[in-house]
C-alpha cells in the first residue's frame, strides 16, 4: 500500500517541478516576470531552486517504492 502512495507523491511533486522549471524557463527566455513585484532575480532563482527541489523530492520518491 505505500508503494501506491510513493509513486502518487514521486509523480506529483515530479510533474510540478518540470511544471514549475519550464514555465519559469518560458517566462525568463521572453523576458517576462515570474513574480510580479519582486525582483525579477530573486524570483527567477527561487523558482528555479524550488522546481529542482520538487523535482529531486520526486525522484526520491520513486527510490522508494
Amino acid at each position: 500500500m505505500e508503494s501506491v502512495t510513493a509513486v502518487f507523491a514521486g509523480a506529483a511533486f515530479a510533474l510540478f517541478g518540470a511544471a514549475l522549471l519550464v514555465w519559469t524557463g518560458a517566462r525568463t527566455v521572453r523576458r517576462a516576470p515570474v513574480a510580479l513585484g519582486v525582483s525579477p532575480v530573486a524570483s527567477t532563482v527561487l523558482a528555479t531552486l524550488f522546481g529542482v527541489l520538487f523535482l529531486v523530492l520526486g525522484v526520491w520518491c520513486f527510490t522508494r517504492v
